[in-house]
């Protein structure tokens, strides 16, 4: 069995298409992205989520703002009172502000995550991973003005993003959670909203947590030994979790995952500018096998996106990956 890798989904958004971005211009930028990756050797590729960044929401990347705003029922121009409410969310404290407003029984409005995906499957041969924020993230940023609980609110964008996930062509559909490790207490509603939207994956579903990136600073605190009755609930077939950055001693509580449930590794760490050597992240390969056994590990990934980074430094990590698995590989 060979330990394949990928990426979590992001990429630094060039300087010249932010300059003058164009349609042909993010294709362009998509090209490269890809070019990138597969001549690293990356098994698994994703699209780098180019064509969602948000210069008006730069704390979120566009994972959150790129999904709400097109929803039908959605507010996106908020008054000093939508804030001030919103303020008063402790859980949600990295945020100043909503990212919507949700006045009414929420519909798909114009929302098109199919068309992003097929324009990323046209430029490449590569297997492809296509990401999404699943609706436990996506609910907590909202204001609710309609549904009265967080539970129903997320189950309504579950039902949304199943829809649209139905219809997407790649390899592995990923959903990704950044809030909930910070929340075990909301696990419970949280994992009937993602399983909707893992059911309705018709290819390989996958799941995303880590515990947030802002400028290189962790944005909440949790372990994965609280949320394991959710990871063992999730209906995925591999999920990646954050690890590089936190170190492997979490490993020996990984062994309670469910056996049918493998891991997406977290072996290069995003937060920090240094480049791991090949050396370094074959030896936490080695470890995470001695911990678990090599059949758990599905694939070595880094702990999150890249898209804070320097694109030489993201570029290098990317490298980095696959000579790692590489070493690690030749060594048995």
């Amino acid at each position: 069995m060979t330990i394949k890798t990928t990426v979590v989904g992001s990429y630094p958004v060039p300087d010249w298409l932010a300059a003058l971005p164009s349609e042909q211009a993010l294709t362009d930028a998509m090209r490269v992205v890809f070019k990138i990756q597969e001549e690293a050797g990356i098994d698994l590729v994703a699209d780098g989520e180019l064509y969602r960044f948000d210069i008006d929401h730069p704390d979120t990347n566009g994972m959150i703002e790129y999904f709400v705003k097109p929803l039908g029922k959605v507010r996106s121009a908020l008054r000093r009172a939508d804030v001030a409410q919103f303020r008063r969310d402790q859980g949600m404290s990295f945020r100043a502000r909503p990212s919507a407003v949700v006045e009414g029984p929420l519909d798909e409005g114009t929302l098109d995550l199919p068309a992003d995906c097929r324009r990323a499957r046209a430029l490449t041969r590569t297997p492809l991973k296509f990401t999404l924020t699943g609706p436990h993230m996506l609910c907590k940023t909202l204001l609710d003005r309609h549904y009265g609980s967080r539970p129903e609110l997320c189950l309504a964008l579950a039902e949304i993003l199943a829809a649209q996930v139905a219809d997407l062509d790649a390899e592995v559909v990923q959903v990704d959670e950044a809030n909930l490790p910070g929340h075990p207490e909301e696990a419970e509603w949280a994992l009937a909203g993602i399983n909707r939207v893992l059911d309705a994956v018709r290819t390989t579903p996958a799941v995303h947590l880590c515990f947030g990136n802002y400028g290189g600073q962790t944005i909440q605190q949790g372990t994965w030994q609280k949320l394991l009755a959710y990871l063992n609930g999730l209906h995925c077939d591999h999920v990646l979790l954050e690890l590089a950055h936190r170190g492997n001693w979490e490993l020996p509580f990984l062994r309670e995952l469910s056996p049918k449930i493998r891991l997406g590794l977290g072996v290069v760490d995003i937060k920090s500018n240094v480049v791991e050597s090949s050396d370094q992240i074959a030896q936490r390969i080695e470890e995470a096998v001695q911990a678990l056994g090599e059949e758990r590990i599905a694939y070595i990934n880094p702990d999150c996106g890249f898209w804070m980074l320097k694109r030489s430094v993201a570029d290098r990590k990317i490298r980095a990956l696959v000579e790692g698995r590489d070493l690690f590989a030749g060594r048995k």
